[in-house]
């Protein structure tokens, strides 16, 4: 057997592994389509391609590195939600001891399975637990604002990276192209908009064309037909109705008026603003709440309508530089 027939039994080895355990991964969670996981491989195989991990590493110093035993507990909202932190240990000349979160115990794993395959260096660089936490030197763990505080207690003498609850936004003003505002429906229905990228609230100018919105928006209709967000849409509306908030419904969308960002599936707030500069300078003030805002010369650090699924190996959680981090620690 030559060395190509090899790759091509090893190509279609993996084919056939991957499409098995993705559909595992969805008869485990059905939030994790075959859609979202194709589409967030497809993201990552498009991103780690040799130039673009050799401009992301071209400020560091990885080779300084000292060899030392990260913990990771993985959130499992969206397909490969922690793998960018896991990918950061690896490549900084890490190990990982990695604690999976129940609604993702598939995905990761399987990345892992066929790195090791491709490249033996990796056989003992990631451990899955299930069990307590054994011996790390440093933690990165992601969790909601109240395992947060439990997190930032139990890991305090440790070295730490803890990660809360953020949302996006999307600041319109009410010029944009119908093409724009389709884009903005990627960045509010993908994966359902369960990832803290995910745009929770709009910010619009007073008399704005929710009309236009809708409409540019209806090509993500078919997302209603997903019995699960289905569900959470009929039980959102209906506590909106019966608790008498006013509400706009196009039939998969509720918008809601509030203050606040974190809007339930199937919904999202929107909130009225009337000077640009003043809503820069609460956005900027409240930027610990905001993962990604999604607008057009709003705002110096801003993602283009469409693209927030999209980041690039720099655009770290939080804005907490992973790799300083662990170079910094080891």
């Amino acid at each position: 057997m030559n060395s190509e027939n090899v790759s091509e039994d090893r190509h279609d080895k993996w084919l056939s592994i991957f499409k098995h355990e993705v559909e595992m991964a969805h008869h485990h969670n059905g939030w994790f389509t075959m859609d979202n996981c194709m589409h967030a491989f497809y993201e990552w195989g498009n991103l780690l391609t040799r130039e673009n991990l050799n401009d992301w590493l071209a400020k560091y110093d990885v080779r300084s590195n000292k060899e030392i035993t990260v913990a990771l507990i993985m959130a499992g909202n969206i397909p490969l939600v922690g793998f960018h932190d896991l990918l950061s240990v690896l490549i900084t000349g890490n190990k990982a001891l990695v604690k999976l979160s129940s609604n993702d115990q598939k995905l990761i794993p399987l990345l892992i399975d066929y790195l090791k395959d491709i490249e033996p260096y990796f056989k003992d660089k990631v451990v899955f637990t299930k069990e307590k936490l054994g011996h790390y030197d440093a933690v990165i763990a992601t969790g909601s604002n109240n395992t947060a505080r439990y997190f930032e207690y139990y890991f305090s003498k440790k070295p730490n990276i803890i990660r809360k609850n953020r949302n996006s936004v999307a600041v319109l003003k009410g010029t944009e192209t119908t093409a724009e505002l389709t884009a903005l429906g990627e960045d509010i229905f993908r994966y359902f908009g369960l990832g803290c990228r995910s745009v929770s609230k709009l910010f619009v100018p007073t008399e704005y064309d929710v009309d236009a919105f809708y409409k540019a928006i209806y090509p993500y209709s078919e997302i209603i037909n997903h019995h699960k967000y289905a569900n959470n849409y009929d039980y959102n509306k209906a506590v909106y109705l019966m608790s008498e908030f006013k509400i706009l419904d196009n039939g998969f969308l509720v918008l809601k008026e509030d203050e606040s960002y974190a809007s339930p599936i199937a919904s999202v707030f929107y909130e009225h603003y009337t000077d640009l500069e003043e809503l820069r300078s609460r956005l900027i003030a409240e930027k610990e709440k905001i993962q990604c805002i999604v607008s057009s010369g709003f705002i110096e650090v801003e993602f283009t309508f469409g693209e927030t699924q999209k980041p690039s190996l720099s655009d770290y959680a939080d804005g907490i530089d992973t790799v300083e981090f662990l170079l910094r620690t080891s």
